[in-house]
């Protein structure tokens, strides 16, 4: 786990940081869009620089010596990006399915007031939902080995909290956007195969198909199993209270299971780069310049663009760039 968590730290800091300037100091014009992968770069980049309390707790033989209130809030954090990470690919995956499917209808039910508050909303609601796990969470003493360790909710002997708490979890922050998101990606992929043949439009909707068939399917890759071992490793203490061995396998997939999750934190800028174009090209031109520490031959980036009034544009006009 902590040679994953070093990994993860070293690839999804820097794209998480880079994608955070580049939405604040790149990008003019913010789309529905913009908003909602500005926030799920936020949630990444808050896990990102708490994870390295995790690397050194898992390299320091699972021994925790900062605290109760600390681990607590560290289950709570972890716990917490999970749900916001799940909210937030649901969100985007909606308003692409308003964009392509009802183009008009989308401007009314979600405008850019409405976009603010359901971010406002989502982190609100994932707080919320994560909450009970500082009441179960806390510091135990090993009698082994005479170390203090902080506890997952899920490792507690006593299920009577625990099992329905990961039940409610697994129903209202995961099957609800997994379904949101099937729904979004399908109808999408309908209309989409549904328009008339055009050589642009064609290419940049097989782009959009194959963005949303991954959404789909790295989706239920990565929060799928996570859920169902959790679940699985509840259930077994429950069915098997006085049998550790039994609960060594589960525990184990669901250890994997976690570190799988948190390389999402590397996916997600990538993910940004293929929802947004505008997003994209910056993203490019800003990584060739760190490399190069020059613009690429030919390319001109926004911020070589005449403002608006200057030049050609004319006075009074506004420069709008689509997604």
């Amino acid at each position: 786990m902590p040679a994953v968590f070093l990994v993860v730290l070293i690839l999804g800091l820097p794209l998480n940081i880079l994608s955070l300037w580049i939405f604040y100091h790149r990008l003019r014009r913010w789309t529905r869009s913009s908003v909602l992968l500005f926030n799920l770069a936020l949630a990444d980049t808050f896990w990102l620089l708490a994870l390295p309390v995790l690397i050194y707790y898992h390299l320091d033989h699972v021994r925790w010596g900062l605290g109760r209130p600390l681990c607590k809030a560290m289950r709570l954090f972890y716990h917490n990006y999970f749900y916001l990470s799940i909210y937030f690919v649901a969100c985007i995956s909606v308003d692409r399915y308003l964009a392509i499917v009802h183009p008009l209808r989308s401007l009314v039910l979600l405008g850019r007031r409405q976009t603010y508050l359901l971010c406002v909303t989502v982190w609100v609601v994932t707080v919320a939902l994560s909450s009970p796990v500082v009441n179960m969470s806390t510091t135990q003493l090993c009698p082994r080995d005479n170390r203090t360790i902080c506890t997952l909710y899920l490792l507690l002997e006593n299920t009577v909290e625990t099992m329905p708490y990961s039940l409610c979890c697994t129903c209202t922050g995961f099957l609800f956007p997994l379904v949101s998101i099937c729904y979004c990606c399908l109808r999408s992929l309908k209309e989409l195969r549904s328009r008339p043949h055009h050589p642009h439009r064609h290419n940049r909707g097989r782009r959009l198909r194959r963005v949303l068939s991954a959404v789909l399917i790295l989706f239920a890759l990565f929060y799928l199993p996570y859920h169902l071992t959790r679940n699985a490793a509840i259930i077994l203490r429950m069915v098997y209270p006085n049998d550790p061995t039994s609960w060594r396998s589960v525990d184990m997939a669901f250890s994997l299971e976690m570190c799988l999750c948190s390389l999402n934190t590397c996916i997600n800028p990538l993910f940004s780069c293929f929802v947004g174009r505008q997003f994209r090209k910056e993203f490019l031109d800003t990584f060739c310049s760190l490399c190069h520490k020059r613009p690429r031959p030919g390319v001109v980036t926004t911020s070589q663009l005449p403002k608006q009034g200057q030049g050609t544009m004319g006075h009074g006009m506004n420069v709008v760039t689509p997604l």
